[in-house]
């Protein structure tokens, strides 16, 4: 079983600004079994946290000679954009990491159900 903590994968991709020019920044990814974190190229910044729960999915994948780019869509419908070298195929292994995550905490859920089945009183049966 994988651990919150545990760095799945670790390198550059680049982020488009949500600003009125929308260029591209360099971000260094760290991709976690529960998140992706993205920390920007400067010294001491603080690193934004894209947490897989506030996730839908990853979408709108393109290959270009140089690039791959695709979509991050969050569960409040916020689309974020990035793009990474075609040979390092971030887009592949975000997605991945969020299909686990999802696994798994639909595994969860049935678990608990499963466990309050189990422990609720049973009905009398109608005569």
């Amino acid at each position: 079983m994988k651990t919150p903590g545990e760095v799945l994968r670790e390198g550059e991709l680049e982020k488009r600004s949500d600003s009125l020019f929308q260029l591209w920044k360099k971000k260094r990814g760290v991709l976690t079994p529960d998140r992706l974190r993205l920390f920007p190229a400067g010294p001491g910044a603080r690193p934004k946290e894209l947490r897989f729960h506030s996730i839908l999915k990853v979408d709108c994948v393109e290959r270009t000679g140089k690039y791959v780019y695709f979509t991050i869509v969050t569960t409040d419908r916020k689309e974020i954009d990035f793009r990474c070298a075609c040979e390092s195929s971030w887009n592949s292994s975000i997605t991945l990491a969020l299909i686990d995550f999802q696994n798994r905490r639909a595994l969860q859920a049935f678990r608990s159900r499963q466990e309050r089945t189990a422990t609720a009183p049973a009905e009398p049966l109608a005569s």
